[in-house]
C-alpha cells in the first residue's frame, strides 16, 4: 500500500479560498493520474476532479466546481494540489485524494488503486 498523506484542511467562511494538498514518497507519482474526491455528511463520496499524468493537464472536473476549483500537480515534489477558491457551505466534506496506476476515466472511485487519509473542509455562511 503506497501512502498518500494530505494536507490539513480546516474551517473557513464562505467565500474564502483553501489550497488542499496530497503528497507521496512513491517515485512513480510522476505515473500516475491523481484525483480527488469528497464526501459530505450523509452522502455518497463523488468525484471532484483529476488530472492525468502526462504533462499534468486537468482532464475532468465535476460540474458544481467548474470556475472555482483547480487541480494542478508538481512531479518533482510528488503533491499534487486541489486549489478551492468561492468556497460554499455545500463544499463543507471530507476531501480525500487518489492516485491511479491505470488508463481509465478517472471519475470513477474503482478508476484509483491507492487513496488519502481524508481531510476535512467546513465552511461557514
Amino acid at each position: 500500500q503506497v501512502p498518500l498523506v494530505q494536507s490539513r484542511g480546516g474551517l473557513v467562511q464562505s467565500g474564502d479560498s483553501l489550497t488542499l494538498s496530497c503528497t507521496t514518497s512513491s517515485r512513480s507519482f510522476k505515473t500516475w493520474n491523481m484525483g480527488w474526491f469528497r464526501q459530505a455528511p450523509g452522502k455518497d463520496r463523488e468525484f471532484v476532479n483529476a488530472i492525468n499524468r502526462d504533462v499534468g493537464v486537468p482532464v475532468q472536473t465535476a460540474d458544481f466546481v467548474k470556475g472555482r476549483f483547480v487541480v494542478d500537480r508538481d512531479n518533482d515534489k510528488k503533491t499534487v494540489y486541489l486549489r478551492m477558491n468561492s468556497l460554499k457551505p455545500e463544499d463543507t466534506a471530507v476531501y480525500y485524494c487518489a492516485a491511479g496506476v491505470r488508463q481509465t476515466r478517472m471519475d470513477r472511485e474503482g478508476d484509483y488503486d491507492y487513496w488519502g487519509q481524508g481531510t476535512q473542509v467546513t465552511v461557514s455562511s
